[in-house]
């Protein structure tokens, strides 16, 4: 089967010519949940902004459904491979006009049924569409930002740390509907989190990014149990570190 998304060398600089990553080569298939992990600093939310064309590769090159980036129209890009960035941004109005810009933009009927069941699903079932957008608090944002890209029904999903200002019991929810709703649409996506438990429980391969490069990519429990690279047994070692010195102090 054809990938879904194919990135063939992309590369990017920090400044020129000190590079930020380069020589990134993988595919995302169908339906595939991939976690995106590595230390600050390596460009993984950079890397979903050039996926999803907000943001300008420097070398490599992109392919969609067989198409290059180039020959595709930049809006279209974008509905099919859809970014949600960790700081969302609201249009002024009401969640409701917010809700509703989707089908603005895509020239289509509003489907009230599925913007609810989307809303429910992300734990806002009980906010109120006439209100302000602006006044929602951060995570009410983050979580009305989703609901109203899953209304694109894209095939991919560029997710940047979607659930990090929300409390364990809303992430787990929207991890849990995400979920359903990969499962029931066929979406694919790629989650940029730095919470190793969401990773784990979320994807079914993990892209690793250190040093400047895609280091592995491995099936989720096998990166977990037994990383291919130093760099990544680090890197899960420092992650844990913290916990365990919590745990010690409980």
């Amino acid at each position: 089967m054809a990938p879904l998304l194919t990135l063939d060398k992309v590369s990017k600089y920090r400044k020129n010519p000190e590079w930020l990553f380069e020589g990134i080569t993988a595919q995302v298939q169908a339906g595939e949940r991939i976690a995106l992990l590595g230390t600050s600093g390596q460009g993984k939310s950079t890397l979903l902004r050039i996926v999803s064309l907000l943001g300008k590769l420097d070398a490599g090159a992109l392919v969609l459904q067989g198409r290059t980036s180039s020959e595709w129209k930049p809006e279209e890009w974008r509905r099919s491979v859809c970014y949600v960035a960790q700081t969302p941004i609201m249009l002024t109005g009401t969640v409701e006009r917010n809700l509703r810009a989707v089908s603005e933009l895509q020239g289509k009927p509003f489907d009230e049924a599925l913007a609810r069941r989307c809303m429910e699903g992300v734990g806002l079932g009980h906010i109120d569409w006439s209100k302000e957008a602006e006044s929602l608090s951060g995570g009410e944002k983050q979580r009305t930002a989703l609901a109203r890209t899953l209304l694109l029904r894209s095939p991919l999903l560029l997710l940047d740390e979607t659930t990090s200002s929300l409390d364990p019991k809303s992430k787990r929810q929207v991890e849990q509907f995400l979920s359903a709703w990969c499962s029931e649409e066929g979406t694919a996506f790629i989650w940029v989190t730095h919470d190793l438990e969401q990773a784990r429980q979320v994807s079914g391969r993990v892209w690793f990014m250190a040093e400047g490069r895609l280091l592995e990519q491995s099936a989720t429990e096998a990166f977990f149990t037994n990383p291919g690279s130093e760099q990544a047994r680090s890197f899960l070692d420092n992650q844990h570190a913290p916990e365990q010195e919590d745990a010690g102090h409980e």
